[in-house]
């Protein structure tokens, strides 16, 4: 295994522990791993970024500290991107169709999705216009999985 691979384990490690948060010292960290603090700062900057999830502080000077945040985990990130791709649209049975890949991948609880294939049944919406039903259904589709995901 590479040392960035070793370091990122061990941050992601502090993050479990943290409950979603790790405060380091790069030095203290460059010691234990015994690289440079330049290693650490690439590690920190490729691998802890807003895009995979995380947001950094960092405190310069004697008493310095880096803290990284977790603000998504994996399972939260993949339930906004599959909310983040459904159309304008949404038909019964594709909703259906979605809720079952999604408990299935243990995204969402059994529960999580009977919650919403109700939600985004027919029977449901019967008071909508049938011409305005899938729109309206990918719209609350849209929003319970960015509810459960946050």
């Amino acid at each position: 295994m590479k040392m960035s691979d070793l370091i990122a384990e061990f941050i992601g490690e502090m993050l479990s522990d943290g409950g979603g948060v790790a405060e380091l010292q790069r030095k203290s960290l460059a010691d234990r791993f015994d690289c440079v603090p330049s290693q650490i700062n690439y590690v920190i900057e490729t691998r802890f970024t807003p895009e995979h999830g995380y947001l950094v502080e960092s405190q310069r000077g004697g008493g310095g500290y880096i803290r990284i945040i977790r603000l998504m985990n994996d399972k939260q990130r993949t339930l906004v991107e599959a909310a983040r791709g459904l159309g304008g649209r949404l038909s019964q049975n594709d909703a259906a169709r979605m809720t079952r890949a999604l408990v299935s991948a243990e995204l969402l609880s059994p529960t999580e999705g009977q919650l919403l294939l109700s939600a985004c049944s027919d029977g449901a919406l019967a008071e909508v216009d049938k011409a305005d039903r899938d729109r309206l259904r990918a719209s609350i589709f849209r929003c319970a999985i960015l509810g459960i995901a946050t």
